[in-house]
């Protein structure tokens, strides 16, 4: 029995105990990094989500705007909101685009693939152009 950990075991296989325990902790350590770095990335991308969708929802009460307050108040007030709703979603779609692809801080690496770069810039050029037609309709249309 050794006198010194006295359960028998020789100081020889206690610090190799203590060195695997070490290295189970370093992994263990490694990949919760790694899994927050993936919780990160869905953070980025549910607040992407959250700008398109305040965006589009903007854009759909600027047209219930132009067609629900029509009659009821001041034409002045009635394009002054509904242009002010649109550019608000316009600004949201921009905004959105913007923080998902110029981070403030350098990607982690991750096991969770990010959407690609491309495809966002696509979807919200679409939406800004879906916008800007809503407003010339809009600005050009009958009263």
């Amino acid at each position: 029995m050794d006198e010194k950990s006295g359960q028998g075991e020789s100081a020889d296989e206690l610090a190799g105990e203590i060195a695997g325990n070490v290295a189970r902790q370093t992994d263990t350590a490694d990949r919760r990094t790694v899994l927050a770095a993936d919780r990160t990335i869905l953070a980025a991308e549910r607040t992407y989500a959250a700008w398109v969708r305040t965006g589009l929802g903007a854009l759909a009460s600027g047209i219930g705007a132009r067609a629900l307050l029509q009659g009821l108040v001041a034409e002045w007030l009635v394009m002054t909101t509904t242009m002010m709703l649109l550019l608000f979603a316009e600004f949201c779609f921009v905004a959105g685009i913007w923080r998902q692809l110029r981070p403030v801080l350098a990607p982690p690496e991750t096991d969770t693939p990010r959407l690609p770069g491309s495809l966002l810039v696509t979807f919200n050029g679409f939406l800004v152009l879906l916008g800007a037609a809503v407003m010339i309709g809009i600005l050009t249309g009958k009263s």
